[in-house]
């Protein structure tokens, strides 16, 4: 199902953007791993909408109420079940998008599929609202991770071509340098951000950006070669993100113009462990992590719903029709996404965990 994921883990999203709620269960959990409730709604937090000029204006606390699988602050062993209920929504601002859909959004492709039955209000089940419940059970993973000494954190590189070139060491990231209001590691980097998010606000427009995820602390030997690779099980669940457009790891694309020279990360030991000199493989060889950071990108496209007026058309009547949006929308979703970026892979790696617990009990 397109709404699941994960092999040892099973991780569901459910819900639409101005439906009652919108929630997930996470199955496969071991029983007896702590839950930091304070720690989670702070992580939340970094997400939720209508907190600062560069998020929509929509006011949701996005709290979770946990249904099962959660008994005096510990796993239990049953399924994970948790709600956040949607409390701020104006379903009125998307009455005629059936008709006259989006450009850049899923209106078209939703009425192709789904012959008119969709929820359109908001985006329905398109919707990066659907991205709250995937940050409870990232942010979950995130804390039993760090409890192994795994780190998972990201920044943003650029924001509408602005570039925050603070030169960072992927053999050791320092993420602790990374901003906490807005996640960047130059903070004059990030002030030329925030003024071209600004920009695109008062031109009724809106900006894209790159984000940067580090893993730290990884052991090596996660991972299976061809289909069950680190990249791909990672890429897999960051493509759910809606708005994400591309994602490579290392050196990334730039290794295309490279020579094997010059790409290779050459081997050496440290205090008895092996270690690469560089990480232009982002911590991955064969789909098998090195031991080194791993370290990816990800591409965010610019909001698509915007004020200023667009072509769209008319789908009763077959011919162009111009749109103006309504409704209350990120200029840049690049801020809040940050999160949700480590959130997806906080649940990829430790579903990779839970395989390699599994093979060590059957050895």
């Amino acid at each position: 199902m397109s709404s699941t994921y994960g092999e040892n883990l099973k991780l569901s999203i459910f819900g639409q953007s101005h439906g009652a709620a919108i929630g997930m269960t996470l199955d496969g959990i071991p029983a007896g791993l702590p839950m930091d409730l304070e720690a989670l709604q702070i992580f939340l937090n970094r997400r939720a909408p209508g907190q600062n000029s560069w998020s929509t204006p929509r006011k949701e606390g996005d709290r979770p109420e946990f249904l099962s699988g959660i008994l005096d602050g510990f796993t239990c062993g049953a399924p994970i079940a948790a709600i956040i209920r949607n409390n701020n929504t104006r379903s009125g601002d998307y009455e005629n998008l059936k008709d006259c859909p989006r450009p850049g959004h899923a209106d078209f492709t939703a009425q192709v599929k789904y012959g008119g039955f969709q929820d359109a209000a908001g985006g329905g089940h398109f919707s990066g609202r659907l991205t709250a419940p995937l940050c409870i059970a990232g942010g979950l993973c995130k804390q039993w991770l760090a409890g192994r000494g795994i780190r998972i954190a990201a920044r943003i590189t650029v924001i509408g071509g602005e570039v925050d070139e603070f030169p960072v060491d992927p053999v050791n990231p320092q993420v602790d340098r990374i901003g906490s209001d807005f996640p960047v590691f130059s903070s004059e980097a990030g002030v030329r951000m925030q003024q071209k998010i600004a920009e695109a606000r008062a031109e009724g427009d809106s900006v894209g950006g790159i984000i940067e995820c580090y893993i730290t602390g990884l052991p090596a030997g996660l991972g299976e070669p061809m289909f069950g690779g680190v990249e791909s099980r990672i890429a897999q669940i960051v493509y759910g993100i809606p708005a994400v457009k591309s994602v490579d790891f290392g050196a990334g694309y730039s290794v295309g113009y490279l020579r094997g020279s010059q790409c290779n990360d050459a081997f050496t030991v440290q205090d008895g462990i092996v270690r690469t000199c560089t990480n232009r493989a982002g911590g991955i060889l064969g789909g098998i992590t090195n031991g080194m950071p791993v370290i990816f990108q990800t591409a965010i496209k610019p909001t698509p719903s915007i004020s200023a007026v667009q072509q769209s058309i008319s789908l009763s009547r077959m011919e162009e029709q111009s749109l103006q949006i309504k409704g209350r929308h990120d200029p840049c979703i690049v801020p809040r996404a940050v999160p949700v970026v480590e959130a997806a892979a906080a649940i990829a790696i430790f579903d990779l965990i839970l395989g390699n617990t599994q093979t060590d009990r059957r050895k």
